[in-house]
């Protein structure tokens, strides 16, 4: 099976400026691509996911990687797909992002030996001069054709900085370079960078009078056209500190029926014949199956084989009645926390981020103690609550927490 095969039964490609020659080219030759990552934070999230998978396939299939992070243009800010003008950062904090999500790319992409490039367009847009780079670049862009690019166009109503109209130059500057440093000829990423990607192939098409070529993959939506990655708490991130590795796990394993099949395809190197018959052959309660795949292979990707082990092992415990629990949250607590009240300990341990939030949690009946509903939100912590020193909380539906009472 050729790689453009690959792509496109599981969904990745989206829009190709040439397609029969994107086609030719990574099922015949070795190109050498760019995906960018504005380092707005110190972890990426689950939306970058997407595109480094499509990295990922691209590089297993031979093909050389450039992973560009953006800590130059991070002081921008990309317009596309935003609503509002982002908050400006700190060069300090920029820099700081980018050592951060550089590690989390290791995990999926290959930089040993040259087969994957990490440039930092900050590098070169740090020393470009305004007025040489308005002659030397801003002359072959259309003020009237960057209008009509859907991420300008959208932010029109709301206001657009001047700031982030220079966006689209920059990126297509750094495309321009990767192309004459690198001999990189093509550029792939999310849908919404479509317009930026353009504008890129045009620069090289009249700087260097050669072809430059752009692709691009679907945004991770659900079945209704939404975002997916969004929780209670924010983003679903990458970092296990943001977002702990049973909270990612278990956002897998709850994907609604209609969107695990697409998840599997998009998310995982699961073999494309195996997720194709699940496709054709589960439904109903048998997709468990295949969302119990989905959680275990996302979460091995990002966290580890050993950490996904381990929380598959903890939700088999929890919700199948077998299985290991050290996996599952624990909150420690001495003979002191006995007789306090619970929702404070559990304010103390993380469950909740304050008094207000327990309480509300208590009288909405969603908090269970060794599977008996609390009702009172001053219900205090016994010793006779812990069974062989342990006792289980649950908040909600899904979330489930140790105590561990400390032996004397």
């Amino acid at each position: 099976m050729t790689i453009f095969e690959e792509l496109t039964r599981r969904g990745y490609i989206k829009q190709l400026t040439h397609p029969e020659d994107i086609k030719r080219m990574i099922d015949q030759e070795k190109v050498t691509f760019y995906i960018g990552f504005d380092p707005t934070a110190d972890s990426l999230h689950v939306g970058h996911f997407i595109t480094l998978m499509f990295m990922a396939h691209m590089q297993r299939a031979g093909h050389r990687p450039i992973a560009l992070l953006g800590a130059g243009t991070a002081l921008i800010g990309d317009p596309s797909g935003k609503t509002d003008m982002r908050t400006m950062m700190m060069k300090e904090t920029v820099a700081e992002n980018g050592r951060c999500i550089k590690k989390q790319m290791e995990r999926l992409v290959d930089f040993s030996q040259g087969r994957a490039i990490i440039a930092n367009n900050a590098d070169w847009l740090m020393q470009l001069n305004y007025l040489d780079f308005l002659r030397e670049v801003g002359v072959h862009f259309s003020v009237n054709n960057m209008l009509r690019a859907e991420s300008i166009r959208l932010r029109l109503e709301k206001g657009l900085s001047f700031l982030e109209f220079n966006y689209m130059l920059m990126q297509s500057y750094d495309f321009w370079v990767l192309y004459k440093k690198y001999g990189c000829t093509m550029q792939l990423g999310g849908d919404d960078q479509w317009s930026n990607m353009l504008g890129g192939m045009d620069l090289i098409r009249r700087k260097e009078g050669e072809s430059a070529y752009a692709m691009t993959c679907a945004l991770l939506t659900n079945s209704e056209g939404e975002k997916m990655g969004k929780t209670v708490s924010g983003a679903l991130w990458l970092d296990s500190e943001k977002t702990p590795v049973h909270e990612f796990y278990q956002y897998w394993r709850n994907v609604d029926d209609k969107d695990v099949i697409k998840c599997l395809k998009l998310m995982t190197f699961y073999p494309i014949e195996e997720i194709e018959r699940m496709e054709q052959t589960l439904s109903g309660q048998d997709l468990n199956e295949a969302k119990k795949i989905l959680a275990y292979e996302v979460t091995k990707l990002i966290h580890g084989e050993q950490a996904a082990t381990e929380v598959q092992e903890a939700a088999r415990a929890l919700f199948e009645g077998g299985g290991d629990l050290s996996a599952v949250p624990t909150i420690a607590l001495s003979a002191a926390d006995l007789d306090g009240p619970l929702v404070d300990l559990l304010i103390k341990g993380g469950v909740f981020p304050s008094k207000s939030e327990g309480r509300r949690t208590v009288t909405q009946g969603g908090l269970t103690l060794n599977d008996e509903r609390v009702m009172d939100p001053q219900r205090l912590i016994a010793r006779g609550d812990f069974h062989e020193g342990s006792a289980m909380v649950r908040k909600g539906k899904k979330k489930f927490y140790r105590l561990v009472l400390d032996k004397e």
